[in-house]
């Protein structure tokens, strides 16, 4: 599959997950970054679509200790949480 296409399927997965909340936080960060991603980075983000949602905002937020394996520059960039928009 071209990286078009995975982008493409990614952001859908990444806005349809299931919650409002777990929209916000994935698809907010996909839309964010995603336009900078290399082939590593969307294949991490793939990965991680395979999580509960309960886990990544778990993670994000800081509520529960990030698995070894999620650890790393994309997961800090996840948990800034500075992507999410808020109407004031």
């Amino acid at each position: 599959m071209d990286r078009d296409a995975r982008l493409k399927r990614l952001r859908f997965r990444a806005w349809h997950r299931g919650t409002k909340e777990a929209d916000l936080l994935v698809g907010g960060f996909f839309d964010a970054h995603a336009s900078g991603w290399n082939d590593e980075q969307i294949g991490w983000f793939e990965a991680l679509m395979e999580e509960q949602d309960v886990d990544i905002m778990a993670w994000a937020i800081g509520t529960a200790r990030v698995p070894e394996r999620w650890q790393g520059e994309m997961m800090e960039a996840l948990k800034r949480l500075n992507y999410i928009p808020i109407a004031r």
